[in-house]
């Protein structure tokens, strides 16, 4: 059964597998509280944007949204069994340094398919860090007249060697979904990413905020 949400070769049924594996097993080991998660828009073309912090993010994220979502992934996990089962249940490989439109033209189709995808605009720079947002995420937003939809992620970071690695807290905050500015050429793609980086840092800002608030009211509830 295909989804039109869905890149082409994808499977719905293993869509929702892959979702279900999110949600009942890749959660299990660890207490994740989510935040926003009424803000997520259940139809239409949304380009998702979260910070990176390791390989955790997208599985987690895949089984926290209500409805099909394509991620772009690196090339590189497209191997073996674990490439074909990506693929199956609908997710892009993108070639890292490489001007590679093939899946960002994939994700296009989704998008105007009135589709969710998801975009890790920093790569992989670390836990919070979008400085240097890369355009991707814009032009897909601008190319399919799609919302942004901003997340923030907290906790998945690798664990040090010693630290507690089971039950550990994540928090997740998805912000609210936004337009982006209309601008042609280059200029309108600068102002565009410069709209997405600052959604998404002050989305981090603010679920740091909401994670230390909460870490001092579970210590004052432990001191009373």
């Amino acid at each position: 059964m295909n989804d039109a949400t869905l890149p082409e070769g994808a499977s719905a049924g293993l869509h929702r597998f892959g979702q279900w594996i999110s949600r009942r097993i890749v959660r299990l080991p660890y207490r994740v509280r989510v935040r926003g998660a009424e803000r997520i828009p259940r139809t239409g073309p949304v380009v998702l944007v979260a910070n990176h912090s390791s390989m955790l993010d997208g599985p987690l994220l895949l089984g926290m949204l209500p409805r099909p979502a394509v991620f772009l992934i690196k090339q590189e996990m497209f191997r073996g069994p674990l490439g074909w089962f990506l693929r199956r249940i609908g997710q892009l490989g993108v070639r890292r340094g490489e001007a590679d439109r093939t899946p960002l033209l994939a994700a296009v189709r989704v998008l105007r398919a009135g589709g969710l995808v998801a975009v890790f605009p920093e790569g992989t720079r670390g836990e919070g860090d979008v400085t240097n947002a890369h355009h991707g995420a814009a032009w897909l937003a601008r190319a399919a007249e799609a919302r942004i939809l901003p997340v923030a992620c907290r906790g998945t970071r690798p664990v040090p060697r010693g630290g507690r690695r089971l039950f550990r807290r994540i928090d997740v905050l998805f912000g609210e979904p936004f337009a982006l500015p209309v601008g042609k050429g280059r200029a309108g793609l600068v102002a565009a990413t410069e709209r997405v980086r600052t959604e998404l840092v002050a989305l981090i800002a603010e679920l740091d905020r909401l994670v230390a608030d909460q870490h001092e009211d579970e210590v004052k509830g432990k001191r009373a």
